[in-house]
């Protein structure tokens, strides 16, 4: 092989090379930035769990490890010798939830099927009146809601939670769903005509298996909302219905003016405990509604 043939071959080589090279310092800047933000977000959450299980004693101990370990503050958590009442408010908490969202859900399939599916007068302003419900601040609705259901009686009652959170989950879930039924082909619905259904039974046995995924996707996201809700249901609750969002930031300790922060931790480790549950759960149907946009 003559020098020339070397030097081209080498030539021809090193832009191939070069591309290899930029191909695995993007690959590792993408792992990277993953083990930067996974730890960012997940570190808060491991640093509760570290404090749920520590001894009341060294509860302020810097050690990023399990040390001093006690199931004394889940015993605690739902003991109810100093008026915590964590069992009910869990209770509260999947009721209030699981009504939003199945409300939430009934009235947001049927509104998004018809804004993506039907042609009819103002369609877009109302789609618009939508997505405007959801930015209006919830802060400003605290006391008309307030006088509104102290008024009629509702104070304290489970409906006087429920009812904001589906105004608040309504537009979150017609939204979500509306982009998926645009996105759907009409031939399906079309060929289900053609073969004898009518428009509810095209719309119940093709459009909503279809849906499935975005549906589900949509359920959890309206659930973990309301299950999260606490400017409202702090105002709207009694000791009765208060929700554990409530009830965790009005945990009383062993001694007057206590703050008992390794209790805290603890229910909120448990009230996690259902969200991660739900995600590993129905975590192939949010992968494929968050995906379902590219079905073609």
């Amino acid at each position: 092989m003559t020098a020339s043939t070397l030097k081209a071959a080498a030539f021809d080589s090193a832009p191939k090379t070069a591309a290899r090279n930029r191909a695995r310092w993007a690959s590792g800047r993408t792992y990277i930035s993953a083990a930067l933000i996974f730890i960012w977000c997940l570190l808060p959450f491991y640093w509760m769990i570290v404090t749920a299980f520590r001894d009341v004693g060294y509860t302020f101990d810097p050690t990023p490890f399990f040390t001093h370990v006690t199931w004394d503050n889940f015993i605690t958590v739902f003991s109810t010798d100093l008026g915590n009442h964590f069992a009910r408010n869990l209770l509260n908490s999947f009721i209030i939830g699981g009504v939003t969202t199945v409300v939430a859900l009934v009235v947001g399939v049927f509104a998004a099927y018809a804004l993506a599916r039907l042609e009819f007068r103002f369609k877009f302003l109302v789609l618009g009146f939508i997505l405007g419900a959801s930015m209006f601040p919830g802060v400003a609705l605290v006391t008309p809601l307030f006088q509104l259901f102290t008024n009629i009686g509702w104070y304290g009652s489970y409906q006087a939670m429920i009812i904001p959170d589906i105004s608040f989950v309504l537009p979150l879930t017609v939204y979500t769903l509306t982009s998926f039924f645009r996105e759907m082909p009409w031939e399906l619905e079309e060929a289900a005509r053609i073969d004898g259904c009518t428009q509810g039974q095209a719309f119940r046995k093709v459009i909503m298996p279809l849906a499935a995924p975005a549906i589900f996707t949509t359920a959890i996201l309206a659930f973990i909302a309301a299950w999260n809700e606490f400017l409202i249901a702090s105002q709207l609750s009694n000791d009765e219905t208060k929700p554990v969002t409530v009830a965790i930031a009005y945990f009383a300790g062993a001694q007057p003016h206590q703050e008992p922060y390794t209790a805290v931790m603890a229910a909120g480790t448990v009230v996690t405990i259902p969200l991660v549950i739900l995600v590993l759960i129905f975590q192939r149907k949010i992968v494929a509604g968050l995906t379902a946009g590219a079905v073609k």
